[in-house]
C-alpha cells in the first residue's frame, strides 16, 4: 500500500553493490506501468512478478518475468511445485487483456485512475478533514491508491473500514508505518480508485466520491443522504447495461 513511485534504478544499483538479485513486485501498479504512468521496473530487475487482475483488469493470475540467465531456475522452482495443468481459458483471458492494455482507452482508463486517486488525496488533506484527525500518508499519491492515517481521529483503520462498507462503499483498513494497533484493527484505511475508473467514473464523479468519504470521516454525518449518493454514482454508472 505504497502511495509513491520507486527508484528502481537505485535499488538496482544497492543489489549489485551487495551481490543480490533484485526482485519486483508490479502487481498493484502493472496497469499505471503498460499505460506509461510508472516508472517500469523491467530494465532495471533480474526478476519482477504481477498479478493480471488488479490495475491490468484481466483474470485472476499472475506472471512472472525474468532474465535468461534465471529463467531455468524460476521455471524448475514452479513447475511442477507450485503449478499444475495449465488453464487455457485462463491464458485466453491474459492475452486478452494484454491487448487491451496496449490501446489507448487502456491509457485513458488508468489516467482517470491516477486523476481520481489525486481527487481524494487533496480532499482529505483539507482543513475540515485534517481537523478531525484525519491525514494522508505522505501527504499525497503518485499511483492508484490513498492511505490515509487515522491515528489522531476518533476512529480506527476497522471502523472507518465498516462505516463506509455500511454507505456502500469498499474500502480496506490497513496499517501504516509503526502502526500502535493490531494488525486486525489497523490505523489506516486503503482507497483505490480502479474499479471505478473501469466503470467510467471522471474528475466531477471521483470529486464526488471524495466529498462523500470526507463527510463519513468526520464524528458527525447524514448516514440517509450518504447512502443516497452513493447509490446515485452506482445507478449513473451500472456494472451492466440494465443492471439496478
Amino acid at each position: 500500500a505504497y502511495p509513491r513511485q520507486l527508484d528502481f534504478a537505485a535499488f538496482r544499483r544497492i543489489a549489485d553493490e551487495v551481490g543480490a538479485y533484485l526482485m519486483v513486485d508490479m502487481a498493484h501498479f502493472a496497469g499505471l506501468v503498460a499505460a506509461g504512468l510508472h516508472p517500469n521496473p523491467v530494465p532495471h530487475a533480474h526478476v519482477v512478478t504481477t498479478t493480471t487482475h488488479k490495475t491490468l483488469g484481466g483474470p485472476r493470475g499472475g506472471v512472472i518475468l525474468s532474465t535468461q540467465e534465471l529463467a531455468k531456475k524460476i521455471n524448475s522452482a514452479v513447475f511442477p511445485g507450485q503449478q499444475g495443468g495449465p488453464l487455457e481459458h485462463v491464458i485466453a483471458a491474459k492475452a486478452v487483456s494484454f491487448k487491451v492494455a496496449a490501446g489507448e482507452e487502456f491509457k485513458e482508463r488508468q489516467q482517470r485512475t491516477l486523476d481520481g486517486a489525486r481527487i481524494l488525496a487533496e480532499r482529505l488533506v483539507q482543513p475540515d478533514v485534517t481537523e478531525v484527525g484525519v491525514s494522508v500518508l505522505s501527504g499525497g499519491t503518485d499511483v492508484h491508491l490513498v492511505l490515509v492515517d487515522l491515528r489522531n481521529s476518533e476512529l480506527d483503520g476497522q471502523q472507518a473500514e465498516d462505516r463506509l462498507h455500511e454507505l456502500g462503499i469498499t474500502v480496506n483498513r490497513n496499517a501504516i508505518p509503526n502502526d500502535p494497533r493490531p494488525p486486525m484493527v489497523t490505523s489506516g484505511l486503503r482507497i483505490g480508485t480502479p474499479a471505478l475508473a473501469t466503470r467510467g467514473f471522471g474528475a466531477e464523479d471521483f470529486a464526488e466520491v471524495a466529498e462523500i468519504i470526507a463527510s463519513a470521516l468526520k464524528p458527525s454525518y447524514d448516514a440517509d443522504d450518504l447512502k443516497a449518493r452513493v447509490a446515485a454514482l452506482a445507478e449513473k454508472f451500472p456494472l451492466y447495461p440494465g443492471l439496478k
